[in-house]
């Protein structure tokens, strides 16, 4: 299996990002997709995954009429299935939860986007559950929805001016988003305070004329992966930084894995203070199918692992421990979690253990490693400049005026100024 440079879709929270097979909770006890009953496949229906038990069981959720393809879904943390229909050019929201033999719904309300939006879809899961949110994106601006957890329906948080895509959590408290955001013909992610009203601060900004997109985040540990084409002008790559950090974005070699796409999925949570231990999960998709990466960036390689048997492709989560669970459905075992260690998680350390796997609820999972990828240097990096402003002075800590953050306000990765030269 070769090793394979990241295209133009690559990140759960990007729009263009490959369709993922289910969406999880942020804690992982809830999963939800949309499926349907035989080979035919006569009926789209909601269906939700409990994950957090001692073996994974499915719950079929049908409404009172079939579901077209494109309805989203989304777990909530209280078990409850959220799913977003358009019906005559509205985008109308409900609450699903099984009933005995049958599913409650919970009707939420509408919304009503003018003519020029592209689409309105909803937020990856929210930390906590409790709420959820969508994104309207305009031509020359985006308007955030919370479409869950307000006191009237569907709300309207704030309207940010150019055209957003993307969406990724920055802490526990689910207070700060970082959105793409597309204006004068480039992308620069950005963060928006949900506190604040919805004020939008600069998040990446690696080069005046790249495009920089933010793909996932670890609240924990400050771990973000990007996109950026910075490094390679008119060649995307995939590269990683941390929140608040000294030290510049970098680009590794390892993760340019030609005629693949490479999407990360996950990324292992409660490493505090150490990012570059934290694992994460790769979803490679090339010319003989799907397969998993596992990369940290204190390595510098992939470790290729095939896709276990009925992989909902895209979907998965890692524990803290470093065990990698991917929800599965085969024919014969329709709700299977495989449950993968992958070297150089804890439990493995020191233990010998090969690559491996197991799932629970049915099947086996396959393991074993491919090629490791290139472990060469670790290629690019793109210093910031040293005569911006360091963290304390970025002007991005609220005053004494103002209430404190909820955890410490992104700084712009730009404004890191290059303490020491590493190369990961």
């Amino acid at each position: 299996m070769t090793a394979c440079a990241i295209e133009p879709s690559a990140g759960p929270g990007d729009s263009r990002a490959p369709r993922v097979g289910c969406s999880i909770t942020a804690e992982g006890a809830y999963a939800a997709r949309l499926t349907r009953r035989g080979e035919s496949g006569e009926a789209w229906y909601p269906e939700r995954w409990t994950l957090d038990g001692p073996e994974p069981y499915a719950v079929p959720l049908p409404g009172h009429q079939p579901e077209e393809p494109g309805t989203e879904v989304q777990p909530m943390g209280d078990g409850r299935v959220l799913v977003h229909r358009v019906a005559a050019g509205r985008h109308v929201f409900a609450l699903l939860y099984p009933t005995g033999p049958g599913t409650g719904e919970l009707p939420l309300g509408a919304v009503e986007c003018p003519a020029d939006t592209t689409g309105l879809r909803l937020l990856p899961p929210v930390p906590g559950g409790e709420r959820a949110y969508a994104l309207a994106a305009g031509p020359r601006s985006t308007v955030l929805w919370q479409v869950v957890g307000g006191a009237f329906g569907p709300e309207r948080v704030a309207e940010i001016p150019g055209r957003c895509s993307g969406g990724v959590w920055l802490d526990r408290a689910a207070r700060i988003l970082a959105v793409d955001r597309e204006t004068g013909g480039r992308t620069k992610a950005v963060v928006v305070d949900l506190e604040r009203g919805g004020e939008v601060s600069p998040l990446l900004q690696i080069a005046p004329d790249s495009d920089d997109r933010i793909l996932l985040a670890d609240p924990d540990s400050g771990l973000v992966l990007i996109r950026s084409d910075a490094p390679s002008p008119g060649r995307e790559r995939l590269g990683w930084g941390v929140l608040g950090s000294t030290l510049p974005v970098r680009f590794p070699e390892c993760l340019r894995l030609p005629d693949c796409v490479v999407t990360p999925f996950a990324v292992q949570p409660g490493q505090v203070l150490t990012p570059e231990r934290c694992a994460v999960a790769l979803r490679v998709d090339g010319a003989f199918g799907s397969w998993v990466g596992v990369w940290r960036p204190a390595e510098r390689q992939v470790r290729h692992l095939p896709a276990p048997e009925g992989w909902l492709t895209g979907a998965g989560l890692w524990t803290p421990d470093g065990e990698l669970r991917l929800p599965c459905s085969t024919p014969r075992s329709p709700c299977v979690v495989a449950r993968l260690l992958p070297p150089g998680s804890p439990r493995t350390e020191g233990t010998g253990a090969a690559d491996g796997g197991n799932a629970t609820g049915g099947t086996g999972a396959p393991g074993g490693t491919g090629d490791a990828g290139d472990a060469g240097d670790a290629g690019d990096e793109r210093p910031a400049n040293p005569e911006e402003s360091t963290p304390g002075e970025s002007g991005e800590s609220g005053t004494a005026d103002t209430p404190a953050p909820a955890q410490p306000r992104p700084v712009p990765l730009q404004q890191a100024p290059l303490a020491r030269l590493v190369t990961k």
